[in-house]
């Protein structure tokens, strides 16, 4: 209710003005002492009743289209012009107040017409000028301030606002395409992955698939030949085992350069636990500075372990609505931050998870600390090794 008033204080100013003013008129002619006025009611029924019409009219056009204000106007000032010539110039003020509703109908009028209007309490009718100039001045105050300072500044606000709700618009929309986009990191990362698998496994297949084939049937002849000649069946014995030994330095090769690498895997699933927190109602994003690659594997391992323990942490105990996952990779040093936005708590307690966090950050020579005064934070210093 009171911001409905707020924004259509300027009907309320306008409507009690023409009320006020309406009532001056009867003040002024009962002081006349008119005959018009004095029979028994006190007030004639006609004046009244035309007063009512008028007033009627004029609130009945707050609540209508420029074009409809427009035309329920007309009567209004022939309403007037009868109250006027019945009531005499008692209610010259209202006619006052009539003038100014006229100007509001034209938006483009400037506001010289505004303060021309003051100029009418110059008319020679019997209320006293000082009151008239008064009231005009007033109304030019009034109308003035609402129609050239107030409007503009409502204007602008309204701008603003389309401004505003276009950039949270804008911004959803990045949001939306950077999750997206998210999802697509992902997908490619584990089709790298898979694609990476699939040549592993034709790469062993290749290799190692002819090799044990091979061992295999001269293993069968080797079975064969064992009693009728020994001294070849040790030959090929031998050749089995060097032809296996080949096989095993080939695939140790293989993997070598096959595997996946370290970084990407634990890309996947740190993107994949944000996803699974998103689904679980927890806002949760990862952000990255510097070149993961030069993480080494047991490093990526302990960041992993960690992370995916202090996530799981803020969705069990923080009641929070959002984590934010951080890695910063420095020239020397890697940064993690993992934090929420949740309760937080007076004092940390080294329960199985935590310690578990200390203790795998302690073999790398790293440190993990904790804030708790808002939400609660988990921050890991990790010290890269030294390139050779």
């Amino acid at each position: 209710m009171n911001e409905r008033l707020k924004n259509n204080y300027f009907v309320v100013v306008r409507l009690a003005l023409m009320l006020i003013l309406s009532v001056s008129g009867f003040i002024g002619m009962y002081m006349k002492n008119e005959k018009i006025i004095m029979d028994k009611t006190g007030v004639s029924l006609e004046i009244l009743l035309l007063v009512s019409l008028y007033i009627g009219l004029m609130s009945v056009k707050e609540i209508c289209s420029l074009k409809v204000k427009r035309i329920i106007l007309i009567p209004a000032v022939l309403l007037y012009l009868m109250i006027f010539k019945i009531g005499g110039d008692s209610f010259i003020l209202l006619g006052f107040f009539t003038s100014y509703e006229i100007l509001t109908l034209f938006p483009r009028v400037s506001f010289v017409w505004y303060i021309l209007l003051i100029f009418m309490a110059f008319i020679p009718v019997s209320v006293d000028f000082m009151t008239r100039f008064l009231v005009a001045l007033l109304l030019s105050t009034i109308y003035v301030q609402h129609e050239f300072i107030v409007s503009s500044y409502q204007k602008r606000m309204m701008e603003d606002l389309v401004l505003e709700q276009g950039l949270k618009r804008d911004m959803r929309d990045r949001e939306h395409a950077a999750k997206a986009e998210v999802r697509r990191s992902i997908l490619q990362a584990e089709n790298q992955i898979l694609e990476e698998r699939a040549a592993l496994s034709q790469t062993l297949h290749d290799k190692l698939g002819h090799n044990i084939n091979g061992s295999i049937y001269q293993l069968e002849g080797v079975k064969i030949l064992m009693e009728k000649d020994p001294e070849k069946s040790r030959s090929m014995i031998q050749a089995v085992i060097d032809q296996l030994r080949t096989g095993m330095d080939e695939i140790r090769a293989i993997l070598r350069k096959e595997r996946p690498k370290k970084n990407e895997y634990a890309m996947v699933q740190l993107y994949k636990l944000c996803e699974d927190s998103n689904n679980k109602g927890v806002e949760t994003e990862l952000s990255i500075d510097g070149d993961t690659a030069v993480i080494p594997d047991d490093i990526w391992e302990i960041i992993l372990d960690n992370t995916y323990e202090a996530v799981s942490n803020s969705m069990k105990y923080a009641k929070c609505k959002q984590i934010d996952i951080k890695i910063i990779v420095m020239n020397k040093m890697i940064r993690c931050l993992v934090s929420d936005d949740g309760i937080g708590c007076k004092s940390v307690e080294d329960g199985m998870g935590i310690a578990g966090m200390r203790q795998r950050i302690r073999t790398v020579g790293g440190t993990v600390s904790f804030e708790t005064e808002a939400g609660f934070t988990v921050n890991m210093l990790i010290p890269l090794p030294e390139s050779e």
